[in-house]
Order: structure tokens, then sequence, then C-alpha cells
């Protein structure tokens, strides 16, 4: 059977801004600049369209500046799409029209557990049969547990533990089953003993590069994309053979964001083994 092409959710940033300040990284008074925006945006959607990617586009929102992070949009499972729900005000805006879309677009729709905050994306990300989920920053652990319970997966629960690194992804990048890239100070001890323990293969990144977003990557079949600035995680992808392409994305870093963020694979990460096993 021949292999799917990938399929990826972006949304144009016609309205982005850093409007609010939300995350360490976002701050009003350095301001993103629109136009240079615009330009790293289009330089991503072809790098992922040149990497093979099939390309959809939520539609921008005056007023839902972060709905250009995609990201964060929910979490896809074979066709089920499990909403956000935000744990700032600033970004609850975002959840009705990024459920429109999913239900638009012939995806089951599966609210998150009440009473719990999920943020998509961000923090829930498959390496192999295991969905390993971030909480303590966005989204809580409880409601992981009971999202694993609904799709009959084995959730990890990992502790985020420094502000700048507030969702999964901006600390950890699946690229196989069995293998990922991550930034260990982002995560308790629990949490890096997990990591070591059930992913064979571990890249760590460095400070500096972390900084980057390096860990904000998106795979393309063996293409990683990121940020400019990761040359010795580009190495090491090299090394293992994958094709790094870096392309600059300076005014989304500002507001905490990068290449995983503006993206959502709607046809299952690389990594996930339920990706593979549907294609069979």
């Amino acid at each position: 059977m021949a292999e799917a092409q990938p399929h990826i959710l972006m949304c144009p940033p016609v309205f982005y801004a850093i409007e609010y300040e939300i995350n360490p990284w976002m701050n009003r008074q350095r301001q993103a600049d629109h136009d240079l925006a615009v330009r790293q945006w289009n330089g991503l959607f072809a790098a992922l369209s040149d990497a093979g990617a099939k390309i959809s586009l939520l539609t921008p929102v005056r007023g839902l500046p972060d709905l250009v992070f995609t990201a964060n949009a929910g979490m896809i499972f074979r066709r089920t799409a499990v909403l956000s729900r935000f744990r700032f005000e600033q970004r609850q805006g975002e959840e009705a029209h990024d459920a429109r879309w999913f239900s638009d677009h012939g995806f089951e729709i599966v609210p998150p557990p009440p009473e719990t905050f999920f943020e998509g994306a961000g923090d829930a990300l498959f390496c192999g049969e295991d969905l390993f989920a971030g909480y303590r920053m966005r989204s809580d652990a409880r409601g992981h547990q009971e999202i694993g319970r609904r799709l009959g997966v084995r959730v990890i629960p990992l502790e985020l533990v420094d502000a700048y690194y507030y969702h999964l992804d901006t600390c950890f990048c699946p690229l196989a089953p069995g293998a990922a890239m991550y930034f260990p100070p982002a995560f308790d001890e629990y949490g890096r003993t997990a990591l070591r323990e059930l992913i064979p293969e571990l890249i760590p990144v460095e400070a500096e590069e972390a900084e980057a977003f390096a860990c904000n990557a998106v795979l393309v079949g063996r293409t990683v994309v990121t940020n400019t600035g990761c040359p010795r995680l580009h190495a090491a992808l090299a090394e293992r053979g994958y094709q790094p392409i870096e392309t600059p994305l300076s005014e989304f870093v500002k507001a905490g964001g990068s290449a995983k963020c503006l993206t959502l694979r709607l046809d299952g990460e690389e990594a996930a083994a339920w990706r593979t096993a549907d294609e069979d």
C-alpha cells in the first residue's frame, strides 16, 4: 500500500502579533515585525511543501493572534480530534473556531475531560505506542490519563519544570518509534528517567540550541525542519540519516513558538505507531 501524503494544518499569520503576555518569551514591548513574520511563515510553508507535505489552512480571525499556532488546536488520533481547553482566557476564543474546522473536515470531535486544561499537540505527542504528555504549565495530568483511557493508549506523564519550556513540544520531539530529541533540564528527575527508559535513542539538545527552539521541529518523512541556530542538533540528525533543514522563525520565537507550534499533523506524527499500523 502506498504511503499517504503527509498532511499538515497551518494558519496564515494575518492577525499575528504579541497582544498579551502568557509565557516568559512574550513581551508586548518587544513586538514581532509583522511583515517579517509573514515572510518567515511563508518560508516554513514552502519548506514543508517541498518536503512533500500537503497543507490545509485554518482561516485566521481578528482578535485571535495565537490561532497561528495550530499545534494547540487539538490532538489527532486516527480520525479523532481531541479538542483543546486553554488555560489562559486570551486563547479560549480559539476553541470554537478549531472545533468547527475539525467538524467540517470529517473528524470525530472529542472534548477534553471536564474541569481539566489540555492544549493539544503542544502537550501530547506519540512516540511509538505511547502518548507522552507534558503537564503542570498548561495541561493537567488527570486530563491526560482520561484521554488515554478513552483512546485506549498508555500515557506517560512528564512534568515540565522550566516556565520557558511550558509546552512539551518546546523541549521534546519524537522522531520515530523509539527515537526522539529532548532538552533534559526542562523535565523533572522522574521525567528524564522515564524518557531514558522508554525511548532507546534519545538525542539531547544543548541549552543554547534549545533556546532557539531546536526541539520545536516538524518532521516530514526523514526531513526535519527547525528554526535557525541549531547546528549541533542538525549534525546529530544528519549522522542518523535525517535531512535537517533550517528556516528563520525569529518573529514567532518572540511569542514562544517555532516550527512545530505553527503546524498540526492531521494524519499522525511520523513517530506514532498507530499511523504506521493504519497504513498497513
